[in-house]
């Protein structure tokens, strides 16, 4: 039977929403894979939009469910019709999105929150012991869903690995084109775009990653 796969996106664009590439990469090998999925998203105002030509913030407001239909071509829902019955496992993609609209990582750091929907998702999967990947930022929000003692990466970034460990949570360095495993918890994570400097080396990671979670959640 093929597998059913939640994936939350943050919107769309590196600097105010979902990593586009990591997004596609992990639609795209879940397909080759043979899983159903569904994309999910905040019905929330974005923290701010980014100029991605320039760079700068621009005098604009999006919503992260609209944003994020971009990238799921329409077919997605709200978050808060996510319900743990009926997937085998969750994945998360990056991006500043996650930061900024998933949670206030971006601003509080170590001190953040994770958006109330977002939260009951996500530790639904993790009550209910069914797999969960993070990638690249993502993983910052591990202590905050798992609690402490959770194992995960965000590559080798020390400044954000610290406020992960301030968290609560065992933070190991990897390579881009490998994955953390926290067996008891049926964690996956990966860096991808916080060290990957190219599409294909992201893709070399969240392939293992997806591939990964697809696995765990075969019944034991």
């Amino acid at each position: 039977m093929n597998k059913k796969v939640a994936v939350i996106l943050s919107g769309c664009g590196v600097y105010d929403g979902a990593e586009i590439h990591e997004s596609v990469i992990t639609l795209l090998r879940l397909d080759q894979r043979g899983a159903q999925v569904q994309c999910f998203a905040p019905n929330v105002p974005q923290l701010h939009v980014v100029d991605h030509y320039s760079g700068d913030e621009m005098d604009d407001t999006r919503n992260v469910l609209v944003e994020s239909a971009r990238i799921a071509r329409g077919k997605i829902k709200d978050v808060k019709e996510l319900h743990v019955g009926d997937f085998d496992a969750l994945i998360l993609p990056g991006g500043f999105g996650v930061a900024k609209n998933l949670s206030d990582f971006a601003i509080s750091g170590a001190n953040c929150t994770v958006q109330p929907d977002v939260l009951s998702a996500t530790q639904a999967f993790v009550k209910a012991g069914k797999p969960v990947g993070l990638m690249c930022i993502a993983p910052a929000l591990a202590a905050k869903i798992f609690g402490a003692g959770v194992i995960c990466t965000i590559g080798k970034d020390h400044e954000t690995a610290a406020a992960v460990v301030q968290m609560g949570a065992e933070h190991h360095e990897c390579e881009v084109s490998e994955i953390v495993e926290d067996a008891e918890r049926k964690l996956v994570t990966t860096p991808a775009y916080m060290s990957a400097q190219s599409i294909s080396e992201a893709a070399s990671g969240i392939n293992k990653l997806v591939d990964r979670v697809l696995e765990l959640s075969q019944p034991a």
